[in-house]
């Protein structure tokens, strides 16, 4: 297709597999090692020079910028239909669309998000510009990066960063405490680039770069089975794993709201298989799809209920009504909010998301696509909250953030950076079905505890409601989709981490040298030894 040798699109679609693989579920993360070397091969030996245009030459020269676009384009989309196919379902079954339609946004959906690797490729193809192809295998882990940067900034999701795959190896993911994230998803693509080197360069120097990249991956990857001792805790949250059933459109009767909050309010304060002298400092409802809202008398007298009795503080999951625009006529605005509430049954706080889902939670360009209103229906159309403060419960400070947030690194160090001595992640994952994302969810959000290294309560309405130490491992968690309490211990923490206070600099640093390198191929001059093809392959 479009002078691209068939090989290319074998390795492009072999690719797409691994990488698949490699996120949950299966989680097949030792794969990450070389899941992209098939792809950055199949980008530097695409097409026959014109010299050779036998379809059997193994002389194969890189892939022109147009080329390297659609080899990546279709490994991206293959990659989004295998990782988060579970878009089809929540479009379905609970944004009310057609197998149809909700097949046509899922393919929509992969198509534009698909774009970075497609970019990836087209980026990697200017980085050879007229000369060695040597340049764009030591561009290429620069460019992953900043394109995955691009992804989190510009579209605003960067689910499944490539980093995470790795969340378990604890030695190897001190590099996020400095560098994000973004620092693993380098150091996977550096191993990845070296095995693909081997299989583009001159033979007498391919068994070297084999041994040493394969023997790398082995040495990183050998960090997971490392045993260390268990984190040191001293505070006890109980997280309340609510398992509300979303409606399917079915309204709440005045009978099963009271009902459910009463299960709720028992089961907050006599929880079952908890001694009777143990303690809590905090207790969590979580984000749910319940008609929980803020200015709800008998919902507040509900909460105020359990503070009281159990002498804590509580999170809960509300739809926040701004009550000023409330009493002055005007229509009420709505958040999707976290309550702070505390021991003596009085609301002290509010934080409203900040980070919407699009088109989940609110529709973007709603001039141009009023027919998208009918997605909101089952969650509601919020506004956007605009501070980051954490919660002050007593001597605690609390950064508390709802469910699509935890996937941002920026966005949740700056709980951390603002003083939050813990993180807490109310999430209603019911949405996802018994699909891998909820599994996909959870790396994330510990990949945001091991970034700050903060202890990080994850309550879910659904599961998976867990306890996660600072270096992102999962110390306790409850059974999916069972209303059940969970005993989470942790512990506070006042000290930050290089990335807390500094952010995103690794990876725009790795913007900066992408740009540099692009800039240098496309005004450097050809070498010779580009057109010996007889020789080389592609010039290295």
């Amino acid at each position: 297709m479009a002078g691209i040798h068939r090989s290319a699109w074998v390795l492009v679609l072999l690719s797409a597999a691994l990488q698949i693989l490699i996120f949950p579920l299966p989680g097949l993360y030792w794969l990450s090692w070389l899941a992209f070397a098939p792809l950055i091969v199949a980008l530097l030996r695409t097409r026959t020079p014109p010299t050779l245009q036998l379809k059997t030459s193994p002389h194969l020269l890189p892939a022109r910028p147009w080329q390297g676009f659609l080899l990546g384009y279709m490994s991206g989309i293959l990659w989004f239909a295998g990782t988060c196919y579970w878009v089809f379902e929540t479009m379905h079954q609970y944004g009310g669309l057609s197998h149809l339609v909700a097949f046509v946004v899922l393919l929509a959906f992969c198509c534009y998000v698909g774009l970075y690797h497609g970019i990836f490729g087209f980026l990697i193809a200017l980085t050879v510009g007229r000369s060695s192809s040597l340049r764009a295998l030591a561009a290429a882990p620069f460019l992953w990066v900043a394109v995955e940067l691009a992804r989190t900034r510009i579209t605003g999701f960067p689910w499944n960063l490539l980093g995470t795959v790795q969340v378990d190896n604890v030695p190897l993911t001190r590099v996020a405490t400095i560098a994000g994230v973004y620092g693993l998803s380098f150091e996977i693509m550096l191993v990845n680039t070296a095995l693909a080197a081997a299989f583009v360069v001159r033979k007498e120097k391919r068994k070297f770069l084999l041994i040493a990249s394969l023997g790398a991956a082995v040495v990183l990857q050998a960090g997971r089975w490392l045993s260390l001792p268990p984190a040191a805790t001293d505070h006890n949250a109980l997280l309340v794993q609510q398992n509300i059933p979303i409606s399917h459109g079915t309204p709440w009767t005045r009978e099963y709201f009271e009902g459910t909050l009463r299960d709720l309010s028992w089961i907050s304060t006599k929880p079952p298989v908890v001694s009777s002298d143990q303690k809590f400092g905090l207790i969590v409802w979580p984000e749910s799809p319940a008609p929980f809202f803020s200015n709800d008398p008998f919902y507040l007298r509900a909460l105020a209920g359990v503070a009281q009795q159990t002498h804590a503080w509580m999170i809960s999951g509300a739809i926040g009504i701004d009550s000023e625009h409330s009493t002055s006529g005007q229509e009420p605005r709505a958040y999707n909010s976290a309550l702070l509430v505390t021991p003596e049954g009085q609301v002290g706080a509010r934080y409203d998301k900040v980070h919407l889902v699009p088109f989940g939670e609110y529709v973007p360009f709603r001039g141009m696509l009023p027919f998208m209103d009918m997605l909101t229906k089952e969650v509601g159309d919020f506004e956007r909250g605009k501070s980051r403060i954490p919660f002050q419960a007593g001597d605690e400070k609390i950064g508390t953030f709802i469910c699509y947030e935890s996937i941002f690194p920026d966005e949740v160090r700056q709980f951390a950076n603002h003083g939050a001595q813990v993180l807490v992640n109310t999430s209603n994952d019911g949405w996802y079905g018994d699909s891998g994302a909820y599994a996909q969810h959870l790396q994330q959000t510990r990949m945001r505890a091991v970034e700050n290294s903060r202890w990080l309560l994850s309550a879910t309405n659904t599961g998976v409601t867990a306890s996660i130490d600072p270096f992102g491992r999962v110390t306790a968690r409850a059974e999916r989709k069972m209303r059940t309490v969970l005993v989470a211990s942790y512990m506070l923490s006042a000290e930050t981490t290089f990335y807390t206070r500094h952010g995103d600099w690794f990876a725009f640093l790795c913007v900066i040298i992408s740009l540099v390198a692009i800039l240098i191929a496309q005004f450097s001059k050809p070498k010779a030894s580009t057109t010996n093809v007889g020789r080389t392959g592609t010039g290295i």
